[in-house]
């Protein structure tokens, strides 16, 4: 298992993720827009915000930042929810182990499930506040 750092910006990604890759020396190695997604779920993104990032990831050595622009139609962006606290597994058991345990008491924005990019994907916010995101990395066979 590991975990990393995701932020979350208010329309302004790209340009903090270029702003972070010259300061620390490192490189974007991944940048989707929203557009960028299947149609099945770009049908259900606003045309205003389909030019928005969806997932960026900064590379510096051995350091890893991953990003995406703030798109939740349930609540608005907020300097304090704009960060996440990212696992990734590639044990579907442990996975859901963690997924269900952060998930007593608290607010879940995605559940655990099946990820058009492939493995599962969950997101919520505990009960103290703190968001997170679990991933289950797609298993090759």
């Amino acid at each position: 298992m590991q975990a990393s750092t995701y932020l979350h910006f208010n329309g302004n990604c790209k340009e903090a993720m270029t702003f972070y890759a010259d300061v620390l020396g490192g490189e974007i190695t991944m940048l989707m827009q929203f557009k960028d997604a299947p149609e099945e779920v770009c049908k259900n993104i606003p045309e205003e915000a389909k030019e928005l990032i969806m997932h960026c990831t900064l590379e510096a050595g051995n350091l890893s930042i991953m990003a995406s622009d703030f798109f939740n139609e349930k609540e608005a962006f907020n300097k304090g929810n704009n960060f996440a606290v990212s696992i990734n597994t590639e044990d579907e058991e442990q996975a859901l182990s963690v997924f269900n345990g952060l998930s007593k008491g608290a607010f879940v924005m995605m559940p655990f499930e099946e990820a058009f990019w492939g493995g599962k994907f969950g997101m919520l916010r505990d009960k103290f506040g703190v968001n997170w995101m679990v991933s289950l990395e797609e298993s090759i066979a």
